[in-house]
Formats: structure tokens, sequence, C-alpha cells
């Protein structure tokens, strides 16, 4: 008798355990979307600002080029000749 009664003690808790680890998926689940979504959103923002960040150096770049162009023009610029 007290066999059984350990057999029943043992089953229950298993069946209870088992009813409880799937409540728990839910949750999990929710909280893998919303880090799923997290990350996406950081992706993005992060590929906004790489973005801003290398058209602004370009842009720098191109700005600083031209100035650099117009010195080294006006240096190489002859007199004119006194005829």
């Amino acid at each position: 008798m007290k066999l059984k009664s350990l057999w029943i003690v043992v089953l229950s808790l298993a069946f209870s355990l088992a009813a409880f680890a799937q409540q728990d998926n839910s949750g999990l689940k929710q909280d893998t979307k919303d880090a799923a979504h997290a990350t996406g959103h950081a992706a993005k923002k992060t590929g906004k600002k790489i973005k801003h960040g290398t058209k602004k150096a370009v842009n720098k770049g191109a700005h600083e080029t031209k100035k650099g162009a117009g010195k080294v023009e006006d240096k190489t610029q002859t007199p004119p000749k006194n005829q």
C-alpha cells in the first residue's frame, strides 16, 4: 500500500511539473520575440548612424579636397609676361 501511494505522489509531481513547464514556454517565446525585435531595431539604428557618419566624412573630404586644389591652383599660375 505504501508503494502505491509513493507512485501516485511521484506521478502527480511529474505531471504538475510538465504542466508548469508548458505554461512557462509562452513567456519564453514572448521574451525571445521581444529580444529579436530589440536586436532588429538596434541594427537599423546602427546602420542609419553609420550611413550618416560615412556621408559626413565623404562630404568633409570633398570639401577639403576642393580647398586644397584651390591653394595648389593659386601656386601654379604663372605670372603674366611683360612684353
